[in-house]
């Protein structure tokens, strides 16, 4: 499976990473414990089952014309299933919508990717930055006491830019930049 995923600027990065860490203080689930080198704060727009050269190319150039794109974090979401997700809820505007359709429609409209995730289109997303998951997890601990404000915005709120995408390719857990 390949994602297509944004990375944020450097301020929020830091901010959901200190969130991370403020979890796995509380001895909680949290993405902080995730050593993969290719961890690091994302928000997924697409998934496919692959990204042939003339996908990626088209993938390339719709993301490059987009970023960056403005980014706002609010509060939690929370997300069960097979895993229980505990996210820093992404409040979209109309250029992250627009960038996440277009991006849709490029790996629907091409075959050759395979079906792209269903939860991932745009009738069904929520959009979010994950900060922990684990199978019979609760965080049970105040939004305040988490998400940063140190950005000086009211608690639990960030706002900045989406300024890079990347591909996660799931099989070989190798990452490949899309876009600057």
């Amino acid at each position: 499976m390949h994602s297509v995923e944004l990375l944020p600027d450097a301020v929020t990065e830091r901010a959901v990473r200190e969130a991370w860490r403020r979890l796995a203080d509380a001895g909680l689930p949290s993405l902080a414990g995730h050593r993969h080198p290719t961890n690091r704060p994302h928000l997924t727009l697409a998934s496919a089952d692959a990204l042939p050269a003339e996908v990626r190319a088209r993938l390339l150039r719709a993301l490059a014309e987009a970023l960056p794109v403005p980014l706002r974090l609010d509060g939690f979401v929370r997300f069960s299933g097979r895993f229980r997700v505990l996210a820093w809820a992404v409040r979209p505007d109309d250029a992250l919508l627009r960038l996440h359709g277009a991006v849709w429609r490029i790996l629907r409209e091409a075959p050759e990717s395979g079906r792209p995730h269903p939860l991932l289109d745009p009738a069904r997303w929520v959009p979010h930055v994950t900060l922990g998951r684990a199978r019979d997890a609760s965080w049970d601990v105040p939004a305040d006491e988490v998400l940063s404000s140190s950005t000086g915005t009211s608690a639990g709120v960030v706002t900045g830019a989406w300024t890079a995408a990347r591909s996660y390719d799931s099989a070989t857990r190798t990452v490949e930049g899309l876009a600057p």
